[in-house]
């Protein structure tokens, strides 16, 4: 029996476009932050995650399938995450505090990070300069899951040499929504 290898089939064809849409973008400046139109586009989707592409190509005078390109290479890169964000101050968590964290020697701030962040209740975590090695937001829904956490994952860790605890006693603001546009990439 003898196969046809002149014409490829139907199936082999549609793999072949499944693998080239696996390989976008074909180029990385369309799917780059930098660019003018996906700032433009990130920017409308930060108003409005529910847009349509129709509805942001309207808006910035080009075609549907240019946005949705152009959409699709920014989370296959990772530049764009279209997720749902809820307001903090509107679920009224019970326990909402910031760890000041010293990692213990012999350990890295990213190590003790990293663990830690791998625990729902940890919604920021971040290595920075000063009296801190890291500072850790937590949040959870009782004073009980905030004690259960710190005890757990905090006291008795080897990997940390001390924690100051700082419970939130009143919000004053916070910014649900991460910043606004982009930065100023000649600043």
């Amino acid at each position: 029996m003898k196969e046809n290898l002149s014409k490829p089939s139907r199936e082999v064809d549609n793999l072949s476009a499944i693998d080239a849409a696996k390989t976008l973008p074909k180029s990385s400046e369309l799917a780059s932050a930098s660019d003018e139109l996906n700032k433009a586009i990130v920017n409308i989707l930060q108003e409005d995650g529910r847009m349509s592409y129709s509805d942001i190509a309207s808006a910035l005078s080009v075609s549907e399938g240019t946005v949705r390109n152009r959409v699709n290479w920014m989370k296959q890169s990772g530049v764009l995450h279209i997720v749902a964000l809820t307001d903090p101050t509107g679920i009224n968590y019970k326990a909402d505090a910031m760890l000041g964290i010293k990692v213990a020697a012999g350990k890295t701030p990213r190590e003790v990070g990293e663990r830690l962040a791998e625990h729902p209740e940890v919604v920021y975590a971040m290595w920075v300069t000063g009296r801190y090695d890291l500072l850790v937001e937590i949040v959870c829904g009782t004073d009980e899951e905030f004690l259960e956490f710190v005890s757990e994952n905090c006291y008795g860790q080897e990997d940390i040499a001390s924690v100051e605890l700082m419970k939130g006693l009143s919000m004053i603001k916070n910014q649900f929504f991460l910043k606004r546009g982009f930065p100023d990439p000649s600043a």
